[in-house]
């Protein structure tokens, strides 16, 4: 079997498992269109956090309170938070549920840091790949 033939059987191969697949594949894709547009057409509530440091340290910082007050992720009454990274160039949105799911466990590590104006905030630090486990 020479290079082409191996190619073109392959290529069988792909096109006919995608074929079998091809309404949970398209249901699948459809629900992420779905939520996109509803997170971008104000059908869910989005907070927006713009953080400077992330691509340096690879860790998102989300303030939980501020000057001894619940504050940031503890009192959110989004549905989903919008990180914008990358100055500027990338969006991760992500479910406040999940958000504070992660945030809670990055907390019982000590993953703490104060900071913003006076040192006033305390945040939990968060890695980004955490995100998206």
């Amino acid at each position: 079997m020479g290079f082409n033939d191996l190619t073109l059987n392959l290529s069988f191969m792909l096109v006919g498992h995608i074929e079998r697949n091809f309404d949970i594949d398209l249901r699948f894709g459809n629900g992420g269109e779905t939520l996109a547009l509803s997170l971008l057409n104000g059908g869910e509530k989005v907070e927006v956090k713009t953080d400077r440091m992330a691509h340096l340290t690879g860790n998102i910082a989300v303030e939980f309170r501020c000057s001894g007050k619940l504050s940031g992720i503890s009192t959110t009454e989004a549905d989903y938070w919008a990180f914008v990274l990358n100055q500027n160039k990338t969006i991760i949105f992500i479910e406040v549920n999940q958000l504070k799911r992660i945030a809670r466990g990055c907390f019982k590590e000590g993953l703490i840091k104060s900071g913003g104006d006076g040192h006033r905030s305390e945040m939990v630090l968060i890695p980004l790949i955490r995100l998206i486990k």
